[in-house]
Parts: structure tokens; sequence; C-alpha cells
């Protein structure tokens, strides 16, 4: 069962976290890439600041951004600026996005996020909680994905299996840590291939953010993923 009050106690936890860590750059260091392609660590941050803001829609029943050239272009805008504002942006966007978690509401309720895509207003908090917590990896700035609590890489996992599950261009899939077993991929009597790792491994394949290089594969190569 969803427990929306715990994930917005873990993501209070994991902004502070981030913005801890991240006011031990500078201006310079800002500038510099990302562990995402094409950004640097200012578009990481600009992306964290109107992804809270952009939950805060999804909550209060609009849309969550404009369009998908908005939400690029305001990200594009934001990155460029000093460490100072980048960080007071975040800290307040996400200061409103408690705010609204905070209120009554009825979370039982359907929501829209991109794309299309619904999901129970529930969920949300722990939707946040994975920008949150995988941007901070995407900084590089020495927190990594065997850093993340482990309730939330498993929880993580779990999501992002079932995200793939039933696409047709992933074969019929078991995922186990050792502890936990996922299915993932096409639907199958019987799993096709079974991937297996430590959890940091097996989360950084799934959400694009290792190559899968540490796991080990039976009855197949390493399955590609589409893009998250």
């Amino acid at each position: 069962m969803i427990d929306h009050a715990h994930d917005l106690a873990c993501v209070r936890d994991a902004t502070e976290r981030l913005l801890t860590a991240a006011a031990a750059l500078d201006n310079a260091s800002l500038a510099e890439p990302s562990r995402l392609p094409g950004w640097t660590r200012g578009h990481v941050l600009a992306h964290l600041a109107r992804n809270a803001d952009a939950l805060v829609n999804v909550l209060e029943g609009r849309p969550m951004y404009a369009s998908a050239g908005m939400r690029d272009a305001d990200i594009e805008r934001d990155a460029p600026r000093p460490l100072d504002v980048q960080l007071a942006d975040v800290r307040d966007s996400a200061a409103r996005f408690q705010e609204t978690g905070d209120a009554p509401a009825d979370w039982a309720r359907t929501v829209e996020l991109r794309n299309g895509v619904t999901d129970s207003a529930s969920r949300v908090p722990f939707r946040r909680r994975i920008e949150v917590e995988l941007h901070h990896v995407d900084l590089g700035i020495g927190y990594e994905l065997e850093d993340l609590p482990a309730e939330f890489t498993e929880r993580e996992i779990d999501f992002l299996t079932q995200r793939f599950s039933g696409h047709s261009d992933v074969p019929a899939t078991r995922v186990t840590d050792g502890t936990h077993a996922w299915s993932t991929g096409r639907e199958g009597a019987e799993p096709e291939i079974t991937v297996s790792g430590a959890p940091a491994d097996l989360l950084g394949w799934l959400a694009g953010r290792r190559d899968g290089a540490a796991l080990k594969t039976m009855g197949g190569a390493l399955p590609q993923l589409p893009p998250l």
C-alpha cells in the first residue's frame, strides 16, 4: 500500500541531502557536465526546480507542463544561473511541493502526468522522490547509486520493472538481486532471460544510468530497454 505521507517525508530528507551536497559547488563547477548527456549540473538543478512546480500542477489538476517545448525551454533558460539562485529555486519549489502535498486531498484520485500518463495521486510523492534521488546521483558530486536508501532502491526497481512490463520489444525477463525477484518485459509463461546482480547495478541498468556490464544473465543477452 502506498503511503504518501511517508514518501513526502522522504522527499523532504532527500532534498535536504541534495541541497547540502550542492552547496559545496561553485559557479564554475555548476557549469560543468553532469552525468546526463548534454546537461550541465545547472541543467539538473533547473530541472529539479521546474519538476517540483510541475508536480504541484499535477496535484492541483492542471497540465503538468504547458508543452514539451516549454518544459525544455524553461530548463535551458534556468540552467546558467549562479549557484545561490539555483539552490534558492530548488529549495523554494520543493517547499511549494511539500505545502501542496501536506494539504488535505483525495489521494486515491487519478491524476495525469506527461504524455497522457495517469497514476494515483498517492504515487506522486514517490515520483518526486525518484527525481530528487536519481538526479542527485546525476550531479556527479559523490552521491552514488550504492548510497541510495535500500528501501528506495527496492521500490524503484519494482516501479521500473512494472513500467517495462508488457513491452513487446523486451523479452520476458526475471530480475533478481538474490533476495527479491521481479518480472518485466513481454508476457510469457516462463522468463526467457534472467538478469541478476547487486541492487544498485540493477537499478542503474533499469534507470539508464549504467550499461549493465556488472550484471549476470542467463538465457540470452542483457535486454535492451526502451528509453524512460
